[in-house]
């Protein structure tokens, strides 16, 4: 047999006169090419390998090799994997390399391997537990990432599964117990989380509002209970633990719920241990953590979790001591102003996957450079979808009722001013005799005069600009409805100075001409804007589609006016899902009229209510003149 060289099974190879085929090292190779080597173990070579394959150009200089990243894909249905690829410059050569390999041949090139390559990405791998190319668990791929290595190259994400098996193990498709339907982004949503979860890691749910947040978070917390039977922790602004409690109960029923928070608080972490899940307030969760990090939570949840945005303060620093296994970080909106903002919600959902403060910002620029570097990093592990991208799966409307617990303050004097008028009407309170509660109940400025900022005093205004943080983050529009003129004219004012967006108002002293002509304007507006309204100046006759918000600041006793108020943007020519928002303080008089108007829609009645009512409204009136924010129940009325 002829000794020649020649190309087998894709590799460089010398065939021997004795018969025998070696496979020559690359330094061999590069010897007989380069070096005039003509002897290889022991044998003499003919003549150079370009020579005897001439349309084979071989470069002296070493191809470089690095770890080829496959992303997972957006919802994690299909999971990361990688390989060995071989680069010339940018140039991509050929995958499929293995550890073994020292040499590397296409159809037109052959290139030596550094075998000191091979061994720093196998560092690389052995660094992160990898051991061979393939599928990587979600862990590993960010341990992979973290290492900010020279021999690792992200490729694009593929796109989520719609049909087909998945690489992942199946989840169930909700927990058994979980009294939701779930849209199919919701469901996304909650497999999501729970692969998360799986891993032991942390993640940020960014959903826009009104898409759910808070009913995929149940779902998870019901299946982390019935998995593995610990505690998990609600950390939110006090103006929505009772919306969670709701929720909670309504949703999951099964879970066992406290909220920690006021004077009735337990002070022993063994009491908090016996609950499924425990919800408390920032501000209690950080005079209290002396106490609850004395509990092993499984989960630990920041609702609104932009209110740890900024890493100095001494709530953010508090609240990321809380001991937990996974982290779950709850906002509409992840990144408000800076890139800090992200890293501070991420230290909080993996701690130390971004490293310090000082050096992610010495790494990612305050910019859309340093933005783009950091995003392929934290992909994985934040899921924020926008009404727009689920539209289909949508209803054209979506009802957000939001309960806003009373401040402590506000329940002794709202409870005085029940005294008062219980008082004074006794079971012959009217409608009219409600009124100064409502007043109350919209805000304290409206009973007691005005003063310093409105959000200050006011639980349920505080919640308000909460709302309205992620709608003008987003750049949308919105209507805000109130029976008051004077909550009309604290809104515009407090609204257009805070937000220095376009803000109008609507009401009975606007004159019937310029109403249609302030509706024009208001959607002219290229960007957020709010525009107020009195619901039954406003109520009707108006189309106002350019908003794709409705908030009705205080509720209506009659549930035909506020669903005409709702109508303004929730009509022919809305090409968006509207969601209403529905504030209320319960156990007030709000929570009646909130009861009453669920009643009426569900019998389809549209009952227009007056001072005298009929049977059901005086019980309803004698209901609103009981109950009490201060003992949770009905009170006595002499």
């Amino acid at each position: 047999m002829t000794q020649d060289w020649h190309i087998r099974n894709s590799r460089l190879a010398l065939s021997l006169p004795s018969g025998a085929v070696v496979l020559p090292t690359a330094t061999e190779v590069t010897g007989s090419e380069y070096k005039d080597r003509l002897s290889i173990r022991g044998e003499s070579v003919t003549r150079r390998p370009s020579d005897a394959l001439p349309e084979i150009r071989f470069s002296r200089y070493p191809a470089d090799v690095v770890i080829q990243l496959v992303p997972p894909s957006a919802d994690l249905s299909q999971p990361a994997t990688w390989e060995f690829v071989a680069l010339s410059g940018s140039r991509q050569l050929t995958t499929g390399i293995s550890l073994q390999d020292d040499q590397v041949i296409t159809e037109h090139e052959w290139f030596p391997i550094a075998t000191e390559l091979l061994e720093k990405t196998s560092e690389v791998l052995k660094a992160a537990g990898i051991s061979k190319p393939g599928a990587l668990s979600l862990r590993q791929y960010l341990e992979l990432l973290q290492q900010q290595s020279e021999f690792v190259k992200i490729s694009e994400a593929p796109e989520a599964a719609t049909s087909g098996p998945s690489d992942l193990p199946s989840l169930t498709k909700s927990p058994g117990m979980l009294r939701a339907n779930l849209y199919p982004y919701q469901q996304t949503g909650f497999e999501w989380l729970s692969r998360i979860a799986d891993e032991g890691l942390g993640c940020i749910l960014g959903d826009e509002m009104g898409l759910g947040k808070t009913v995929q978070v149940i779902a998870l917390l019901l299946r982390e209970t019935t998995l593995r039977h610990k505690p998990a922790l609600v950390v939110a602004p006090a103006t929505v633990l009772e919306n969670w409690r709701r929720e909670i109960s309504r949703f999951a029923p099964s879970l066992s719920i406290t909220i920690h928070r006021g004077q009735s608080r337990s002070g022993f972490p063994r009491t908090l241990r016996t609950f499924d899940v425990v919800l408390t307030s920032y501000e209690t969760g950080m005079r209290d953590i002396s106490i609850l990090e004395m509990v092993p939570w499984n989960v630990v949840v920041l609702d609104e979790a932009q209110a740890i945005k900024n890493p100095d303060t001494q709530r953010t620093i508090t609240i990321k001591t809380l001991p937990r296994r996974i982290s779950v970080a709850v906002s509409g909106t992840p990144v408000e102003n800076r890139l800090r903002d992200l890293w501070s919600l991420m230290d909080f959902a993996v701690p130390g996957f971004l490293g310090s403060l000082a050096d992610f910002e010495k790494r990612y620029t305050e910019d859309t450079h340093g933005a783009a570097a950091v995003e392929p990093l934290v992909r994985p592990l934040i899921l924020r979808r926008r009404v727009a991208d689920v539209a289909t799966d949508l209803p054209q409307r979506i009802d957000i009722p939001q309960p806003v617990e009373l401040s402590e303050q506000g329940a002794l004097r709202y409870e005085a001013l029940r005294s008062e008028i219980a008082a004074q009407y006794g079971p012959a309170a009217t409608l009219v005799a409600l009124t100064k509660l409502r007043m109350f109940c919209a805000h304290p400025f409206l009973v007691d005069g005005r003063s310093e900022d409105p959000s200050a005093h006011s639980t349920k205004y505080a919640r308000l600009l909460e709302i309205l943080d992620e709608i003008f983050a987003n750049g949308e529009k919105v209507l805000i409805f109130t029976s008051y003129t004077e909550m009309a004219d604290i809104l515009h004012e407090d609204i257009g100075r805070r937000y220095g967006v376009p803000c109008d108002v609507i009401d009975g002293r606007t004159p019937v001409p310029d109403r249609q002509p302030r509706v024009d304007r208001f959607g002219a507006v290229m960007t957020a804007a709010a525009l107020i309204l009195n619901p039954k100046a406003a109520g009707t006759g108006l189309n106002i589609t350019a908003a794709n918000h409705v908030i009705h600041y205080n509720l209506e006793w009659n549930p035909a006016v506020e669903d005409q108020a709702s109508a303004r943007a929730y009509r022919r020519g809305q090409t968006r899902p509207v969601t209403v928002h529905r504030l209320f303080h319960p156990g007030t008089v709000e929570e009646v009229i909130d009861q009453r108007v669920q009643r009426k829609r569900d019998l389809a009645a549209e009952v227009v209510v007056g001072t005298e009512g009929r049977p059901e409204d005086v019980a309803d009136i004698v209901r609103a003149m009981h109950l009490s924010p201060v003992t949770g129940r009905t009170a006595d009325v002499n």
